[in-house]
């Protein structure tokens, strides 16, 4: 990360730079990301002087410029891989869930999505030795799914599995949740989960892992019929977009979970679809699709990827969490 201080960026003076860090951009490197138009609407300036600002913060953190295949390479080894606690699981996603990336849990109800998104929470504070990323954990909940009483379950069920003594009370202190009560709350809590972000960095206990559960909870709820459809996909093409742009700048996992919506033309096949059209199916990185099975069995499918091949793993919730069936 750049060390360079706002106020010396071409075109921020003092007043501009006090607005841009009350509106979250404390870093070049979240205002190199930034559109002109949003720059300019926070910081109250001209977009041409937005525009100038953000190249000028590029060209400082070095962002946004062309580089060899090579190059991406070597910054893909920063990538980080959170286990999942499941073999086979971890195996399919090619190691485990993917930093800098969106992953999607699409299914109906009881098919494990919070108990998926439970277990990362629990995982992602583990060190590297036992597939976590030894940080700290933001929840976005929009339908009041967040069991604090589930988390101690899983906590003790890692102490067994690893023969250590793990204190549920120190992994509940690292999760930072926040209920969101509309759709403008829910994008207007990506900003919050950024500063608090910045804050824990400083603290040394950095956030690895940011959940939405769920995404379209909200945004089903309040947008209701055709007529509506233009505006709620373009707010959540913003609020999506703003949850990549988190995992790129905290090298975080982003987990969604998502509902589905029955096809009822579908002849053949299954006749459920995730909800958000393609706006959330381009922008998530990895798609899985969970269904259940008998008793604590659940098969979860990776259905989209960039670099994957589909496939298939089963898992059983199981009291202790996650485990291999």
């Amino acid at each position: 990360m750049s060390e360079i201080a706002l106020d010396d960026l071409p075109g921020v003076g003092p007043a501009t730079a006090e607005k841009l860090k009350e509106a979250g951009f404390n870093t070049i490197e979240a205002i190199a990301v930034a559109s002109p138009s949003e720059l300019a609407n926070t910081a109250e300036i001209g977009e041409s002087t937005a525009a100038k600002i953000i190249n000028a913060a590029r060209q400082a953190a070095d962002i946004g410029g062309f580089e060899t295949g090579d190059l991406v390479l070597e910054r893909r080894k920063l990538v980080g891989k959170l286990t999942t606690g499941c073999t086979e699981f971890d195996e399919m996603m090619g190691g485990g869930i993917e930093t800098q990336a969106i992953t999607e849990l699409y299914g109906e109800f009881g098919s494990g999505k919070t108990q998926v998104a439970h277990q990362l929470a629990v995982n992602v504070q583990m060190d590297k030795e036992h597939g976590g990323l030894g940080g700290s954990v933001i929840i976005i909940d929009t339908e009041n799914t967040f069991r604090p009483e589930r988390i101690t379950q899983m906590v003790k069920g890692l102490s067994e599995k690893y023969g250590m003594d793990l204190n549920p009370e120190e992994f509940l202190q690292n999760i930072h949740v926040a209920r969101a009560y509309n759709s403008n709350h829910q994008i207007l809590l990506v900003d919050s989960a950024t500063d608090l972000a910045n804050e824990l960095k400083e603290m040394g206990k950095p956030v690895r892992l940011l959940i939405v559960d769920s995404l379209m909870a909200h945004f089903r709820a309040e947008y209701v019929g055709r007529g509506t459809l233009a505006d709620r996909q373009q707010k959540l093409n913003k609020h999506m977009h703003g949850l990549l742009r988190f995992g790129d700048l905290f090298n975080a996992c982003v987990v969604v979970t998502n509902q589905v919506m029955a096809k009822p033309d579908a002849f053949f096949g299954d006749p459920t679809r995730p909800v958000g059209g393609h706006i959330v199916g381009h922008t998530a990185t990895f798609r899985l699709y969970l269904r259940k099975s008998k008793g604590e069995k659940r098969i979860i499918r990776l259905v989209d990827s960039p670099s994957l091949p589909e496939g298939e793993a089963v898992v059983a919730v199981t009291m202790a969490g996650l485990t291999d069936q």
